[in-house]
């Protein structure tokens, strides 16, 4: 399987690193309390309460594997060589939508970043995708699931 290389934030970065120890440290000792009351329940053959408690902590384990990969192959983003002509990852975009003429400021951010709310969005996201390597005055068609979107970029900052 080949390892998919994702860049952050310096914030971004940090936030998975403190995810991954809250997971280890308030997780685990979560999980080892919760098997520790369904053990003291009785018959563990028959004991549903500790199927569930062992189930939860393997949930809880791949969680921290998979976290530990992605953390792995985690890098941070360097800006001190990106070209700030075009959209890129951190890329600020101001957009226009063609048919509406509604203008909108989005981040681009790795996938683990978006947050919509925050015009925070995915640059493996659809509208992501379509947004990487235009300039200012471009135009970029994107097909997202309701249909073709066109936006002409107007600007583009850090």
């Amino acid at each position: 399987m080949a390892t998919t290389i994702n860049y952050y934030t310096p914030e971004g970065l940090q936030k998975l690193k403190d995810d991954l120890q809250d997971l280890k440290i308030r997780g685990r000792a979560k999980a080892a309390e919760d098997l520790r009351e369904a053990r003291d329940k009785g018959d563990l053959s028959e004991n549903a309460e500790y199927d569930a408690a062992k189930d939860a902590q393997g949930l809880l384990e791949l969680k921290i594997s998979k976290l530990e990969e992605v953390l792995g192959n985690a890098r941070l983003i360097d800006e001190t060589n990106m070209d700030f002509s075009k959209v890129l990852i951190m890329s600020k975009v101001k957009l226009k939508n063609l048919k509406n003429n509604m203008v909108l400021d989005y981040t681009l951010v790795a996938e683990e970043e978006a947050n919509l709310a925050a015009g925070k969005i995915s640059v493996k996201s659809p509208i992501g995708k379509g947004l990487l390597g235009k300039s200012a005055g471009d135009t970029a068609e994107i097909t997202v699931p309701a249909g073709k979107l066109q936006f002409e970029i107007l600007e583009i900052s850090r």
